[in-house]
């Protein structure tokens, strides 16, 4: 006897990283189960949307935080399954099967992450309220009630949305925002996107990252933390969790229909620690200036020399600064930068090892050997297969 075969669309932006995660997910519960679904995935969703009466779907998974797209599915007579935020406030959740990303949770991790570290001032760059964004609210209202309950103030600044003819106006308001800051100080950002802002205008202001302002985004976005000569700690998100659970409900849902609506909520998967959220309360200016330096171009091949150039003062003057702050060398900070880096990128199972010793600034792969296997007893290639998944 054959199974009925359906027709499932997926109504995602696969521009976006977290979309991008939520379909795989859809799709490891198809490889997974026993269902027979034909899953398409609408390119230009948005132009067509008006018509969505006659795509003839049996089923549909569909981005809830996107209000045009709840708004066009919800007199189908179809079973549906909505992704998107979780809510503190359970009368906003829509009456559907329901998979939502913890907020509350994925910023406790980031604040939790930033007080480990002996932080005590917190600040929030979001995203201007509109309907469409009420998952930046919820995020917003949670650092809030985290920094209240531990008595610490937190700075709240949403900015603007960025426009290529605004761009420029909104760094400038950003700059002025981080200048009223104290330091050192903690921020959480709602997004990655919304990190580099300010990892951009910290750049410009010469404010030291993380010695000055340290940060942590959401969403753990490849191509953001790249973008920026100092890598972005990162909260990552359960998407393929969330994909997964939203296709499970989906399945049950098409098998029965009067099953009642449930909310799956999924927590975060951890914080990525990486350079901009790497605090430690330095005290003395000349090794905050060298750390600064080292931080952003250790992996460049630089030599002890060129922190003595940029910071200006003898070498037996630093090394003495630096065994009194870091309990080390200068030579020793340069070497720890780029085996960290290298550690780092091991961890990114496309790139070949001779890419990550250019990446990491070894003169060379045999260099980068003999590193690892003094320091580890293992070639990078065994470090790399040992990495446990994350």
């Amino acid at each position: 006897m054959f199974r009925t075969r359906h027709s499932i669309t997926l109504l995602f932006n696969a521009n976006k990283v977290y979309d991008r995660h939520v379909i795989e997910g859809v799709g490891s519960y198809l490889q997974s189960s026993n269902v027979d679904w034909n899953v398409y995935l609408e390119e230009d969703l948005l132009a067509r949307l008006h018509s969505i009466e006659g795509w003839g779907a049996d089923g549909i998974i569909a981005d809830f935080d996107n209000m045009t797209i709840q708004s066009a599915v919800k007199d189908l007579a179809i079973p549906i399954v909505g992704v998107g935020g979780s809510y503190q406030d359970g009368a906003d959740y829509p009456d559907v099967p329901y998979v939502a990303t913890d907020n509350y949770e994925l910023i406790k991790s980031a604040y939790e992450h930033l007080k480990s570290k002996g932080l005590e001032r917190f600040a929030f760059y979001g995203l201007p309220k509109n309907q469409n964004h009420r998952w930046a609210a919820e995020r917003e209202e949670a650092i809030l009630k985290l920094c209240q309950k531990d008595g610490y103030d937190c700075s709240v600044y949403r900015g603007q949305s960025t426009h290529p003819a605004t761009w420029q106006c909104s760094m400038n308001n950003l700059s002025e925002w981080l200048q009223t800051l104290p330091n050192p100080v903690g921020i959480i950002s709602v997004t990655d996107a919304r990190a580099r802002h300010l990892l951009q205008a910290c750049d410009q202001l010469e404010k030291l990252v993380p010695d000055q302002i340290s940060i942590v985004g959401i969403d753990d976005d490849e191509v953001a933390r790249n973008l920026s000569r100092i890598s972005l700690s990162s909260v990552t998100q359960g998407c393929f969790e969330m994909g997964f659970q939203a296709a499970k409900l989906l399945h049950r849902r098409i098998e029965n229909p009067k099953l009642k609506n449930k909310i799956v909520t999924v927590p975060p998967i951890g914080v990525r620690q990486r350079q901009s959220s790497d605090f430690k309360a330095l005290q003395d200016p000349y090794v905050i200036q060298a750390m600064h330096f080292i931080r952003q171009h250790a992996c460049r091949g630089i030599k002890v020399e060129q922190v003595l150039d940029f910071v200006g003062i003898s070498r037996s003057n630093l090394e003495v600064r630096f065994k009194q702050e870091r309990g080390h060398s200068i030579h020793h900070e340069l070497h720890q930068e780029k085996l960290d880096k290298a550690c780092q990128l091991l961890a990114t199972p496309n790139l070949k090892t001779q890419e990550v010793a250019v990446s990491s600034g070894y003169p060379s792969l045999q260099y980068m050997y003999a590193v690892f296997k003094k320091h580890f007893n293992q070639t990078p290639k065994e470090y790399r297969e040992r990495l446990p998944p994350f």
